[in-house]
């Protein structure tokens, strides 16, 4: 089976690259009344790079994060997309639910669509590989979990994507991050701090 080049660069990269990403500033900062987005310096340490970032935005990305696609809505989101000078990229959306058990059911599925990502990914592409791991809760707020994904396909290079999902009230956040590489590559404890931060500043600057 052929992989598309959509799908494969969403699979090996995880997030929007740098060259989608020309417009917006690494000091941009939210309009008023907005929940709290990370800034770069609060991603996971890059060894050979800084951070940069786009201004936050009304609505999902462009590109909804791999693995996350048709889960989270566009109505009361905004998101940030952050890159680096090589493939490391990563992202953040913010929905703001209409109650707390829209939010809570949302934080759910956006959790089981993580979790079924790496099945899914494999029935997409059999020709492929694809796993996942379970990086724990976190005590944030109302509650975050942080997931990996893996992906393998011949002839491509392997990608490493981790995945933050978060909810404070009625708001939940959902961080992503990718570049190619395998688990060993994946900066598992800065992320998990990463994600307690971004559930923590949705409402606590």
């Amino acid at each position: 089976m052929r992989m598309s080049s959509q799908r494969l660069r969403a699979a090996a990269l995880g997030a929007l690259t740098a060259a989608a990403l020309v417009a917006g500033s690494a000091t941009a900062t939210a309009a008023p009344g907005t929940p709290g987005h990370l800034v770069p310096k609060e991603l996971p340490p890059h060894p050979s790079s800084d951070w940069y970032a786009s201004d936050v935005t009304p609505g999902l990305p462009g590109d909804v994060p791999f693995c996350v696609e048709d889960t989270l809505p566009s109505a009361g989101a905004t998101h940030r997309t952050f890159w680096t000078e090589y493939d490391t990229s990563a992202s953040q959306i913010v929905v703001k639910a209409a109650t707390v058990d829209a939010a809570r059911k949302l934080a759910a599925a956006a959790e089981k669509k993580v979790r079924n990502c790496a099945a899914d990914w494999e029935g997409d592409f059999p020709e492929g590989t694809a796993s996942w791991r379970d990086y724990g809760t976190l005590p944030a707020e109302d509650g975050a979990h942080v997931y990996g994904v893996h992906t393998s396909y011949p002839d491509s290079e392997p990608g490493i994507h981790l995945f933050g999902v978060g909810r404070d009230g009625r708001t939940v956040t959902v961080v992503a991050w990718g570049e190619m590489g395998t688990y060993e590559h994946a900066p598992v404890d800065a992320f998990r701090r990463t994600t307690t931060t971004a559930v923590v500043k949705l409402y606590h600057p």
